[in-house]
């Protein structure tokens, strides 16, 4: 068991014995994402009772609680990443898709920040989709859109797309949104309250479709994109 005393010493990587919720800021409620057991971080920083932490996997920058990593981390180096390229990731696409509709089957709401299951935001619910078959990629949305190789999209206009491509929504300045492609258009995905079905559903790209929650996505359609290799847990600029 590590001693509460190492825990800030920036450089130091850690394993999880179970998961542990990962905060946007240094202190408050703000869930950021939840961090699977198994999974690696380097801590970077403290301030009062949380340590600023990188995760190995998808290198994204979160705060844990101090205590909580003191009682469920080990000192442990952090593995190498398999590097997939195209060919391996397609081969592991129907289990991407498997885990996705598994999670719909499942009661379940939107949970900002969630990635444990049952309760996901849209994009935790896509990176474990892919984690769970092997394939890290970035945490948020808008980086999972910067990550992805471009896929031409419009509503209506979807023969290029594949199932396990990613679908982007949001605003013209920002990616705000991402959703799983299952074919011919359909995607699922974990949508809020607001403008969604308050977990995860299914809906399409067809113009239509009446839906309000269709509706509401296809409005704010951004583009399309297919992933082309795992991420190797660099940071990416924000």
């Amino acid at each position: 068991m590590a001693t509460l005393g190492t825990l800030p010493a920036p450089g130091r990587t850690w394993t999880l014995t179970r998961p542990l919720p990962a905060y946007s800021r240094s202190q408050g409620p703000g869930l950021a994402t939840e961090i699977h057991a198994g999974r690696h971080l380097r801590v970077l920083d403290s301030a009062a009772s949380r340590l600023r932490v990188r995760l190995h996997e998808d290198g994204y920058p979160c705060w844990v609680e101090a205590l909580a990593l003191e009682s469920h981390g080990q000192a442990a180096p952090p593995p190498p990443l398999p590097r997939l390229d195209r060919a391996r990731i397609a081969a592991r696409l129907e289990a991407v898709l498997a885990f996705a509709e598994a999670a719909r089957h499942q009661p379940n709401r939107y949970l900002w920040g969630g990635t444990l299951g049952p309760d996901f935001d849209c994009s935790g619910l896509v990176q474990s989709a892919f984690a769970q078959a092997g394939i890290w990629l970035p945490r948020d949305a808008y980086l999972q859109e910067r990550f992805c190789r471009p896929v031409a999209v419009a509503s209506g206009v979807t023969s290029l797309l594949l199932p396990g491509d990613l679908i982007f929504f949001g605003t013209p300045r920002r990616c705000t949104h991402v959703a799983l492609h299952l074919g011919g258009g359909r995607y699922l995905h974990s949508s809020g309250r607001q403008h969604g079905r308050d977990g995860i559903g299914i809906d399409d790209l067809n113009p239509r479709n009446q839906d309000p929650v269709a509706c509401h996505y296809r409005a704010e359609l951004r583009g399309a994109g297919r992933v082309m290799h795992s991420h190797d847990g660099s940071p990416l600029p924000p």
